[in-house]
């Protein structure tokens, strides 16, 4: 017997443009033109470090992977992450569902991130019509059209729109790909699921985004470079939404975790940059590095001369070169440093603030 479940038909969905935000991309956005803020000396030599590093890897043709959490784009830094990807150093782009939905509410908005703490209490923290309605649809648009997680939000952003199918020609498409293509005909009836749901007409439905200057997965959607959205179930506003559909944002969030993958299984010589991702990022390589040495070692190559550089607020009283701590020590408990010390290749921690250490990165790398 199922057990009982929450129905997110019930809910008040308000309009985004009631809510109060903390962010305003005209006011917080990073400025490029001027000069980063001053680091201590052994930031500035960590940062040199890591740009002389990807200045090799893009020499060699070696990806430049950075994996942020969702307060990077919150902190303004979207200036510098779609600099760094137009000027070839970065290759790769990943973060979080909170991440993703950021970005989207500067490029909708030009303003992104409410009070928690006042909205929960009053049962409006995460329940935003249009946040839930066209991210969920923007996915579900995706995982039909064979687009990934983050392609499929920065695809709807760069067009300004979205193409809502007939509900005939989805169900054709599931019967003509039944035997064949099972995956496509499951793609096709979650996509004909949410357009039932939400009794959407046929046909193309315009979806302004006046800011979308300010978007990263636009801008990366435009270049055609990599950025991955990845998940998790529940853990992110759009969950709120009766749009929202599991079966799609899953088949979208997978095909994003296997090109995360891809790019690590090619990281032999590359960069990888953890920016304030406490659990996303290194679980995510963990397991992408053991799929992709694993292929590897079946045609006789290594993956161990790859750099990484763990950027976090979090304070470390451990010496990770001396290896890990006991079970004992608090900081045995750090995931993003844990886990990338047992990853190989050359490790280097920086304990900075992701505004000051993508600003600095940026202008050294740009500027330089």
């Amino acid at each position: 017997m199922p057990y009982p479940q929450l129905d997110r038909t019930r809910l008040v969905m308000k309009p985004l443009a009631a809510r109060a935000n903390r962010k305003h991309a005209e006011r917080d956005m990073l400025d490029l033109g001027e000069k980063p803020p001053a680091l201590p000396p052994s930031a500035r030599r960590a940062i040199d470090e890591t740009a002389e590093r990807i200045r090799r890897a893009r020499a060699a043709s070696r990806p430049v992977m950075l994996a942020f959490g969702a307060h990077t784009i919150k902190n303004g830094l979207a200036p510098a992450l779609i600099a760094l990807i137009e000027n070839g150093w970065i290759t790769h782009l990943a973060t979080n569902g909170a991440g993703v939905i950021h970005d989207w509410e500067f490029a909708f908005q030009g303003a992104t991130s409410e009070d928690v703490r006042a909205n929960v209490a009053r049962g409006e923290f995460g329940n935003w019509r249009e946040t839930g309605f066209y991210l969920n649809l923007a996915l579900a648009t995706g995982a039909y059209e064979g687009n990934g997680y983050g392609e499929a939000v920065g695809a709807m952003i760069h067009r300004e729109k979205l193409t809502i199918p007939a509900a005939r020609d989805l169900l054709d498409v599931a019967r003509e790909s039944l035997d064949d293509d099972p995956e496509r005909a499951a793609a096709a009836l979650d996509f004909l699921a949410v357009i039932r749901r939400l009794a959407l007409p046929p046909g193309e439905m315009a979806i302004p985004h006046p800011c979308k200057r300010f978007s990263v997965q636009a801008r990366a959607y435009e270049l055609g470079a990599p950025f991955t959205g990845h998940p998790m179930i529940g853990c992110d506003i759009i969950y709120n939404h009766p749009a929202n559909h599991g079966a799609a944002l899953g088949r979208a969030a997978l095909r994003d975790f296997l090109t995360f993958a891809e790019g690590v299984s090619r990281l032999d010589g590359g960069v990888y940059l953890s920016v304030g991702s406490a659990i996303m990022s290194p679980m995510l390589f963990e397991k992408s590095l053991s799929m992709a040495r694993n292929l590897a070692q079946q045609e006789g190559r290594r993956i161990d001369n790859h750099f990484v550089l763990v950027v976090d607020l979090a304070e470390s009283h451990w010496d990770w070169t001396r290896g890990e701590p006991p079970h004992d020590h608090p900081d045995y408990y750090l995931r993003f440093y844990k886990t990338f010390a047992r990853m190989g290749g050359v490790l280097r921690r920086l304990q900075a603030d992701n505004r000051e250490f993508l600003a600095n990165l940026a202008h050294r790398l740009i500027h330089a």
